[in-house]
Formats: structure tokens, sequence, C-alpha cells
């Protein structure tokens, strides 16, 4: 069921297909189309068993709902709660649909491990943490203080993104640290260097420079120690 979402909704749907869906909502014919797709997919991968009717029912029609109301809530302007929305109600329909005809195959006792508990403290640790710490520790260096040039401040850069490229920076170096590959945490600090590099020499600001590398080095040494704690932890319980 998978296979078929995602053949249905990224490999077999055509960019115009969804600027046609986004104009003409309900009324488009690309929007038929589209479940028509999912429907013939499902029938093709599970060879046309009756078995399999009903939850090629359900899935058409959920999909049809889900894709109407996101259609009409774009209007919201905020397409990337939309999309993971979107998909997540999808895949909710297809762990249901799997739930119903193999109940017997199914435990949700790791929900309530310690591991998991753990892996999930770890991922909130990687995002939202470290970003929260590394940040009250730069507060004591204020845009004022650091002399930054007007071009170096607010308007030049993307909402949020050094947030964002924090989070993802660390989360590499998580799956890196997990994956015994200490080389791509160089690789990573390397690529980042390089994509400063530019900011940095423009800037012509020792202090800017002091301040990007503090936070950076920050952020890199307080998420290999959380790794290392992790695995630490994972190994005990």
């Amino acid at each position: 069921m998978v296979l078929v979402h995602v053949l249905g909704d990224f490999v077999l749907q055509p960019d115009g297909w969804i600027r046609h869906k986004a104009k003409h909502k309900l009324r488009s014919n690309r929007l038929y189309a589209h479940v028509l797709v999912h429907l013939l997919l499902f029938l093709l991968v599970f060879g046309f068993k009756p078995t399999y009717y009903w939850a090629a029912l359900v899935m058409v029609v959920t999909h049809f709902v889900i894709d109407a109301a996101k259609l009409y809530l774009n209007r919201l302007d905020q397409p990337v709660l939309l999309f993971v929305g979107d998909q997540f109600l999808h895949f909710l329909v297809l762990v249901g649909l799997a739930y119903w005809y193999y109940p017997d195959e199914w435990s949700f006792a790791w929900l309530g491990s310690d591991r998991f508990v753990l892996a999930l403290i770890a991922v909130l640790l990687m995002t939202y943490g470290i970003s929260i710490m590394v940040k009250n520790f730069l507060s004591r260096w204020s845009q004022r203080e650091l002399e930054l040039p007007k071009s170096s401040r607010k308007g030049t850069s993307l909402a949020s993104a050094g947030l964002y490229i924090g989070m993802l920076e660390r989360l590499f170096i998580f799956g890196f640290i997990l994956l015994n590959q200490w080389s791509g945490i160089g690789f990573l600090l390397a690529a980042k260097s390089i994509f400063r590099f530019g900011d940095l020499t423009r800037g012509r600001d020792r202090k800017l420079t002091e301040y990007i590398l503090i936070g950076t080095l920050l952020s890199f040494g307080l998420a290999m120690l959380g790794t290392l704690v992790f695995k630490w932890l994972w190994a005990l319980v």
C-alpha cells in the first residue's frame, strides 16, 4: 500500500495536474484522474483479489476527501504544514487498513518501551533542545555589540533559516555517530565552512567570524556529546 501511495502521489502525478487541481478544485478532472490512478495501482499490486476490494474502496474515498480538503485549505498559505498533514492522514489510513486485515501481526508494545522514549527525547534534544541552549549562550553578545554591518542584519536571510540549518546539522551528526561514520562530521563542518566563507569575507568582521565559530562549534559539540550519551543509555536499556 505504501508502494501504491508513493507511485500515485509522487511518481505518476505530473506538476500540471497539481496546478490544475489547485486552480479548479472539485471541478478539476485531474483530481478524479489522480484518484483513479491510485485505484488502478492498488488493484494491480494486489492482483485484483476480491479480498482487498473493501480496502481499495476505503483508500480511494479517503484519498479523495483528504485531497479535496487540502485544496480548499491552500488559501491558508501554509504549504509545508498542509503537505505534512496531507501525507500523515494518507499514511494513517494505510496503517489502519493494514491493521484491519492483519491485526494479529501488529504489536504496539514498542510505543511504551524505554528505548522509544529515549529515541524521542534524543530527537527533540537534537532539534529544539540544543537550539535553545546555543541561543541562550550566544545571547550575551548583541548585534549592536558585534557591530554587524546593516547588510548582515535582518532582512537579508530566510526567516528562521539558521534555526532549521542547525537542526539538520545536528540530526546529521546524530546519524553519523550512530553509523560510526565520524568522518561525516568533518565533511559536514567543511561544507558549512565553505558556504559561510562568503559571508565572513564580505563582512570583514572579526567579531562576526568569532560569533559564528562559537555557535557552530558549540552546536556540533553538544550534538556529539548528546549522541554519545544516547548510545550509552541505549546499551543500558
